[in-house]
């Protein structure tokens, strides 16, 4: 199931769970929350423990006073005064007897501590009083029999629903200052993060920006410190760098004077096999020092392409017709090229160099395959480029070694055998060929064989001004 396919709970849930921010506003609504329980439920409490000490006698000598006004000094009760009472109190009154039954407010409701189930759910002593204090408190008995109830006027807290939007107003206001808040406390989170994608990704042009830098805190002394070990890769990659093209620098010329010694050996039958070989190891020693030297100037910040235009279909003849010269077996390729390919702007020594990489590496495990090498060259939908696909007919790799195997040096010797195998920059050169070019290499398992496919987007004005020089 996908993310989107999920309920909205489950996304919510997961949005908790992968965001720091959203956990701490929550602990801050639970931690107000439960604290302004307490405070309630404390006064609650403290006021209930003092009712009967302090208020409630208060109360019945006011509920006196009020029956006597009603009752004429509580002989009989006057609805009159009744009335003009509830007028100027926001207050209910009930009169039942012999002679006098009214209720002020005859749509109003009766106190909840005479509802029955009200009383059927009250523990005996709890909160403000059992049924007996409300009766001796609010009701009061004349002298001719008659009963006069007091109570609370229901319509003086007519506001309540507009006090309680108030208050979730603020409380939403405050959750949100609160989340903007954390968001703002917590945004260098984001900038380490970024940080180390980059740091990861090879780039450490670009520090991971402190906050407060005289003075941070800890997310800044984070920060500060990847920027410390980020930059501590940065000059050992460097160095690195530095050495391998020092060394293959100076290992061209000792390979140049030793395969000019060996061209110069006397043809003979004894001394021929030998000297083929080593003209053999030494090409091939020459030919890995270019490659690590070109792979170590496409890897730099500051490569740069030698663009022209380019048809992508005589250049794959050229390469093919090259490879035939030394390899029988790429006079067989399957080669498939697409009606419409438009000439492009390209590096023509650097995707020549793709090309030879990648039919020679499909060669050497299509070895003993019943079936060819195929090259197919076809446009990319909806954008000016090409994309080359090459696959062989060989017995693959693992699948959880297919991300490893445009890494430098790499070898699936598990898969392939050393004998057939080169050192493990072939497909590592076509990765950066075709990032210099603004595009990627993909490797997957064709089963049988193995399929790597590359796009090279191409500049559609250099590639049109190319097309128009050859046609006048």
């Amino acid at each position: 199931m996908t993310a989107t396919a999920l309920p909205w709970y489950r996304r919510a849930l997961n949005a908790v769970r992968c965001s720091l921010k959203l956990r701490m506003v929550l602990v801050f609504l639970l931690l107000a929350s439960a604290m302004s329980f307490t405070f309630i439920a404390g006064v609650q409490k403290a006021f209930s423990v003092g009712w009967r000490e302090a208020a409630r006698p208060l109360l019945m000598d006011y509920v006196d006073r009020l029956a006597n006004e009603v009752s004429a000094q509580g002989v009989s009760p006057d609805i009159g005064r009744a009335q003009a009472l509830t007028q100027r109190l926001p207050i209910t009154i009930d009169i039942s007897g012999p002679r006098v039954n009214w209720r002020s407010h005859p749509d109003q409701e009766h106190p909840r501590w005479r509802r029955d189930q009200w009383r059927a759910d009250r523990e005996d002593g709890a909160g403000w009083g059992d049924d007996a204090d409300w009766q001796q408190l609010l009701q009061r008995a004349t002298a001719d029999g008659h009963r006069i109830e007091f109570g609370v006027n229901e319509a003086a807290f007519d506001r309540r629903p507009k006090l309680v939007g108030y208050t979730l107003v603020a409380l939403l206001t405050l959750t949100l200052l609160a989340y903007l808040y954390v968001r703002r406390l917590l945004r260098p989170l984001d900038h380490i993060r970024q940080g180390a994608l980059r740091f990861g990704a090879g780039e450490f042009g670009e520090p991971i920006p402190v906050r407060h830098a005289h003075r941070p805190d800890e997310l800044g002394q984070l920060a500060a410190t990847i920027n410390t070990m980020g930059h501590d890769i940065h000059q050992m990659l460097e160095a690195q760098r530095a050495l391998l093209l020092a060394i293959s620098h100076e290992l061209r010329s000792p390979l140049t004077r030793a395969r000019l010694n060996t061209e110069l050996l006397p043809e003979s039958d004894e001394v021929a096999p030998q000297r083929q070989a080593l003209l053999r190891d030494l090409s091939e020693m020459a030919r890995l020092i270019s490659d690590l030297l070109e792979s170590e100037r496409l890897a730099g910040r500051h490569k740069a392409l030698r663009r022209e235009p380019t048809d992508p279909a005589s250049l794959v003849r050229e390469v093919i017709d090259e490879l035939a010269a030394t390899q029988p077996a790429a006079r067989d390729i399957a080669v498939h090229l697409a009606p419409d390919l438009p000439s492009l702007a390209l590096d023509r020594i650097r995707v020549r160099l793709l090309l030879r990489n990648l039919l020679d590496n499909a060669l050497r495990h299509n070895a003993g395959a019943d079936r060819p090498v195929e090259l197919h060259v076809r446009t990319i939908e909806g954008a000016p480029g090409i994309e080359v696909t090459v696959r062989d007919h060989g017995p693959g790799v693992p699948d959880d070694q297919i991300p490893n195997l445009a890494q430098p040096f790499y070898r699936p010797d598990a898969a392939r055998t050393r004998s057939a195998g080169g050192v493990g920059l072939g497909l590592y050169l076509c990765k950066l060929v075709a990032q210099a070019h603004g595009g990627g290499l993909q490797v997957r398992n064709a089963r049988p064989g193995l399929e790597v496919s590359v796009r090279l987007p191409g500049d559609d004005r250099e590639g049109a001004a190319g097309a128009v020089q050859r046609r006048v």
